[in-house]
């Protein structure tokens, strides 16, 4: 498969802390990657830096082979709004907007009309059991709802890679396993990439790809057998 996403030898220092050191790792269409490591081992500034919110100190990252780093914050801003799609441990959705406004914000944010942004935005809610919660505000649903409204709010924007920093990390077990098969699914059936921080190996197991950093640097990678 096509490389979708690349970073090659990424190095990020916070003061006298090296959180990278000379990190390498590819992204193919459609693959699903987790990313695990204990707490400080760069883990998520791996993820940051992939995703263009962390610019790194050294190295380089491609986009479809086009350099992405190296891009002014306003064009890097409106790549990100455009070309990813972001989920978050706590959704971070607006707590005054129903949910079909929150998944459609994204496109609202790009200048496409409100009734527009918002029809686009209820067709994700059949496919990911959301269908009559569209007028619930975010202090109406339970945990797992408001990932689902998260995971539509990121996939809306019809993304090349879905950046995920421990989406499950607030669900208990069961639905951590109901939220993760859905993350993992219809990202790969809308064609996008996942590359996800998770600290759950139950989790991690969901993806195509499983990564282990620590003190900054790649120490090992488990393949499982890629679904078509």
């Amino acid at each position: 498969m096509s490389t979708v996403l690349a970073g090659h030898g990424l190095t990020k220092k916070y003061g006298s802390t090296t959180a990278l050191h000379g990190v390498d790792v590819e992204v193919a269409a459609r693959e699903s990657l987790a990313i695990m490591g204990p707490s400080g081992s760069g883990k998520s500034t791996l993820l940051h830096t992939l995703a263009g919110v962390v610019r790194p100190d050294g190295g380089e990252v491609l986009l479809h082979g086009e350099r992405i780093d190296n891009l002014g914050e306003n064009r890097l801003s409106d790549l990100r709004r455009k070309r990813f799609g972001f989920v978050f441990q706590f959704g971070q959705l607006l707590p005054e907007l129903p949910a079909e406004e929150n998944i459609a914000l994204p496109l609202m944010l790009d200048g496409l009309p409100r009734g527009r942004s918002v029809s686009l935005a209820r067709r994700w809610f059949a496919p990911l059991g959301l269908d009559g919660l569209e007028k619930r505000r975010p202090g109406q649903l339970s945990g797992g709802q408001a990932q689902r409204v998260a995971i539509a709010r990121a996939l809306v924007v019809q993304p090349d890679v879905v950046f995920a920093d421990e989406p499950t990390g607030a669900l208990d077990q069961a639905t951590s396993e109901e939220v993760i098969r859905l993350l993992t699914s219809v990202t790969r059936e809308q064609g996008a990439s996942l590359v996800m921080v998770t600290h759950d190996p139950d989790v991690a197991a969901h993806c195509d790809r499983v990564l282990q950093v620590r003190d900054g640097r790649i120490t090992s990678h488990q393949q499982y057998t890629v679904r078509p």
